[in-house]
């Protein structure tokens, strides 16, 4: 019995000796192993098999900035630790977390970079200019950087999965950039080459407006964006876009063009609709009196709008009873007028109208008779005759000029028989 408690007081005498060396041999710097055996007042109490348990305060369990030790550790968790310091006189031991993560993390992080390894990230906090992800160290992530479109507020980004790039990295400064918005653009070129190569111009599709611009609107017809001009959005005139659609709307668009090399598609509302003509082919006739509005003046005329995108054309000689030099002496643009078809044509897409036939021509004045107009009209004074000029040095009557002429030139005459 004797010797059964020399052996057990034995072997406690040498695990004693072994946890002693232990103890003298832990010091600051080392890295040692430990399980999370509590969490209170935001630091973690770690188990090392030491004669007292370690503590890692809040701000050496991770890189970023954490409001609770549970964010980071928990309980029954075993980790790496690195000693800060220690105290035997005080049974202090202080212990951090982000030390070793951080030096393992930048190897990592290099080969990430190297190879643009995709990996998933949790939002820490959100700061100024950006987002802060805990990746071994703090990376962050700049606000033009997180998606592909603006984004105003970031308020509940904290705490979302993204997945990144390493878009920077700088070992000597501790820094680190990341980046979800190049893997989403990566993504969406990938898609979008899928999506343009099944694409057929004339095919009809639905998509949903995603911006609009002062020349038109950008939608979205199954992950890829097309343009529909201004001038495609309706057969009428569009000033703006924002006129006639609005951001989330869906509508159905025709394929008009397709350039694989450029990634772009061009795209058009007004051609998935019937166009105005088709429609006004049984809605005017030859002799019916429309309204419509003045919308272009040319020399020869004016054009005017009797049914969205139908104009007709009013000849000068049809604008007004009276002559007029130019169309702009009786028109102006945008003004409302009554017109008669003249001539309706819908598959040449042509109505000529006549603005003075809705018109009661004016009364002529009533001629005067022949005695009166004559009796009115300016007399013209008569010539005097030629015996009634009375100058004694000149005598112009008929028979003293036969006389003289005769007189004078008869002899020379006479000779030249």
């Amino acid at each position: 019995m004797s010797e059964e408690i020399n052996v057990q007081e034995t072997v406690a005498e040498e695990v004693t000796q072994d946890a002693m060396d232990n103890f003298v041999s832990l010091k600051k710097g080392d890295s040692v192993k430990g399980t999370i055996v509590k969490i209170e007042d935001n630091q973690a109490y770690v188990s090392l098999g030491y004669k007292y348990d370690g503590v890692i305060p809040l701000r050496e369990l991770s890189s970023v900035q954490l409001e609770n030790a549970a964010d980071a550790v928990q309980v029954g968790q075993e980790v790496e630790l690195k000693v800060v310091s220690i105290d035997d006189n005080k049974e202090s031991l202080v212990l951090s977390k982000k030390l070793v993560d951080g030096e393992k993390a930048w190897d990592e992080l290099q080969s990430r970079f190297e190879s643009g390894e995709v990996f998933e990230v949790v939002v820490a906090d959100v700061v100024k200019g950006g987002l802060v992800a805990d990746v071994g160290v703090r990376g962050f992530i700049p606000a033009s950087m997180v998606e592909r479109h603006f984004v105003e507020d970031f308020s509940d980004y904290k705490g979302r999965t993204l997945r990144v790039k390493v878009k920077e990295i700088d070992v000597e400064n501790k820094k680190v950039i990341l980046s979800q918005k190049d893997v989403l653009d990566a993504e969406f070129e990938q898609n979008k080459q899928q999506v343009i190569g099944s694409i057929q111009v004339g095919q009809e599709l639905e998509g949903t407006v995603q911006r609009l611009t002062p020349f038109g609107a950008f939608v979205d017809i199954g992950g890829v964006d097309g343009l529909v001009h201004v001038s495609e959005l309706s057969w009428q005139h569009v000033a703006h876009p924002k006129d006639v659609v609005s951001e989330g709307q869906k509508l159905n668009v025709k394929v008009l063009k397709v350039d694989p090399a450029a990634g772009k598609i061009s795209l058009s509302v007004k051609a998935a609709q019937p166009g105005p003509w088709d429609t006004a082919a049984g809605q005017f006739n030859i002799g019916d009196i429309v309204e419509g509005t003045v919308r272009r003046i040319v020399t020869f005329g004016a054009f005017v709008e009797i049914a969205p995108g139908v104009e007709g054309l009013v000849h000068i000689s049809q604008i007004a009873h009276r002559h007029i030099g130019t169309p702009h002496e009786v028109l102006t643009e945008g003004q409302e007028v009554k017109a008669k078809v003249l001539d309706f044509n819908a598959a040449e897409k042509r109505v000529s109208l006549s603005i003075k036939e809705t018109e009661e021509a004016p009364e002529q004045p009533a001629s005067a008779p022949k005695g009166e107009r004559d009796s009115r009209a300016p007399r013209t004074p008569r010539a005097p005759k030629m015996e009634e000029i009375n100058n004694p040095n000149v005598s112009l009557n008929s028979s003293s000029m036969s006389y003289s002429l005769g007189e004078r030139f008869g002899d020379k005459l006479s000779k030249l028989k």
